[in-house]
């Protein structure tokens, strides 16, 4: 082989490098499910996460990482956030798009910390832990609500920085019991200026960083007729002043902070709204640039990310189950979130083995209403679910079966009436509920599915059902899914059953299945 033909062949491969090394990096988005409100810290050789579920029980999911990239939930900050009828959907109320908004996640001193804010309880509320996998957090809480804040240690003192707009701090007592008085005061007056004057929606989200001794006050604000945009402060001292400039404005991509990668190189976490689905994950990588970080290639979020390449949502994220238990406990996945509070002595894995049972203890009228629904996340770019049910336990009344739980919500099931099954397809919206067809059912056993496209922000579901699990057919319209601020979360898949008769019916599911 001549020299010539040599350097042609390490000429070619050279080139078809960047290829090869492009298909195994990650790309944005990193989550393609609804994780908003991101907040991100470094431990060693770990990254912890955690998020927003509002509503859902347990509540603020703790999530780890290796890269940044592959993410799984390895603990709550609460089981339940308060013992009161909102989150317990009693007396005609509910917690739909409230329960705990965006968090903020520390390490200091050998603790983690979880600061979270509650417009339903009036609270804010700080969860600490020295292992954030073990599952147990220690709660403070006190009055007020503070609004999206961010917890900051500084100089041996305790702050919170929180507000819309205008960016307010105050200082925390020592033991996470209150304010401290007199210290609360204005940090920026108007945060949202950077992005211009004309602001649909005030700057918030904060999250503060301190890097190589300087402070980096983070926000997302939104000009009317633009896009979400991310802005960012700095000061030399905690308490000003702050000099702002806008950090990146593209796909609406913002609200977030800093954090550094494995390598040492920096990103800036932040999310995307993307319609039914949710406002899911995205990374942007950081240069710092005369002491300011600068976010994207060219103020542009790239798609990929020299990161390695996700291994999919599975298991971290969310996950199929069998329900099959070894030491047959009532236990469930971490994946697995109520919708509100649930009632315990009403689910379980123990009455039939390999089953999960939904028993009803009350009266109910419609799917938003249910006590005992048992959800996980959608996910895109496709994604559908599969259930296996029996219908034995079931009392005149009775609706059970799978659906999509959103305030525009879809469902298919199994409903009893006179001592007779019908397979039945219902939608609601506007807390009005129908059904759109209902199909005579006379076995014991009915497979349930729904598939999701979220390709695009198409946003349509449709509902099948099956005999056997094996010959599907369509039941219902298309669901067109909306995100609705009413619930401000994305589409979940969810397992229910609910008496609208009598109590004491209970529903068996088989299994639950995920594919993309």
């Amino acid at each position: 082989m001549n020299t010539r033909t040599i350097s042609l062949l390490l000429l070619f491969f050279m080139m078809s490098l960047p290829k090869v090394f492009a298909q195994e990096q990650a790309e944005n988005p990193i989550i393609f499910a609804d994780v908003p409100d991101l907040s991100m810290v470094k431990h060693g050789d770990n990254y912890y996460m955690s998020s927003t579920t509002m509503h859902m029980s347990p509540g603020v999911p703790i999530m780890k990482s290796k890269d940044l990239v592959n993410w799984e939930i390895v603990s709550y900050a609460y089981d339940t956030l308060a013992d009161i009828p909102e989150l317990k959907l009693e007396a005609g109320k509910n917690a739909y798009g409230r329960g705990s908004w965006a968090s903020s996640l520390r390490f200091h001193e050998g603790r983690f910390y979880v600061s979270t804010f509650s417009g339903t309880t009036g609270k804010t509320y700080i969860f600490s832990s020295e292992d954030p996998e073990s599952g147990k957090w220690e709660k403070a809480s006190f009055s007020p609500s503070l609004h999206d804040n961010s917890l900051v240690f500084d100089n041996g003192k305790v702050y919170m920085i929180y507000g819309g707009g205008s960016i307010r701090i105050v200082e925390l007592e020592s033991d996470f019991s209150g304010v401290k008085p007199e210290t609360d005061h204005v940090l920026i007056e108007n945060a949202s200026a950077p992005a211009g004057e004309d602001i649909m929606l005030p700057a918030e989200g904060s999250q503060l960083f301190k890097h190589d001794g300087k402070y980096y006050l983070f926000h997302i604000t939104w000009p009317r007729n633009g896009m979400r945009t991310v802005v960012i402060h700095r000061a030399d001292n905690l308490l000003g002043p702050y000099k702002g400039k806008l950090a990146l404005q593209d796909l609406g991509v913002a609200q977030g902070g800093l954090i550094e990668g494995p390598d040492g190189n920096w990103f800036s976490y932040l999310f995307r709204d993307y319609g039914a689905v949710g406002r899911i994950p995205y990374l942007v990588p950081v240069e710092w640039k005369d002491g300011w970080p600068v976010l994207g290639k060219d103020g542009k979020v790239p798609e990929k990310l020299e990161l390695p390449k996700s291994k999919g949502l599975i298991p971290g994220i969310v996950a199929s189950d069998e329900f099959k238990r070894e030491n047959v406990e009532n236990s469930l996945p971490l994946v697995w979130q109520w919708n509100h509070n649930p009632e315990h002595d009403y689910w379980s894995l123990k009455e039939k083995q390999g089953y999960l049972r939904l028993t009803n203890f009350r009266k109910d009228t419609t799917f938003l209403q249910t006590r005992n629904t048992l959800t996980q996340r959608t996910f895109g770019p496709k994604s559908s679910a599969e259930i296996s049910l029996e219908l034995g336990g079931l009392k005149n009344g009775d609706v059970a079966g799978l659906g999509l739980l959103q305030s525009k919500y879809g469902l298919v099931g199994i409903r009893k009436e006179k001592d007779r099954l019908s397979l039945i397809s219902m939608k609601g919206e506007n807390g009005k509920n129908w059904t759109e067809e209902s199909i005579p059912y006379n076995l014991e056993t009915v497979f349930l599915k729904v598939v999701c496209d979220f390709e695009n922000k198409k946003d349509e579901a449709q509902f099948y059902f099956s005999e056997d699990g094996e010959n599907w057919k369509s039941i219902g319209s298309i669901l067109k899914m909306e995100y609705k601020l009413t619930h401000f979360m994305g589409y979940r898949f969810a397992l229910f059953n609910y008496a609208t008769q009598e109590t004491g019916g209970f529903a068996d599911f088989d299994y639950f299945r995920i594919s993309e």
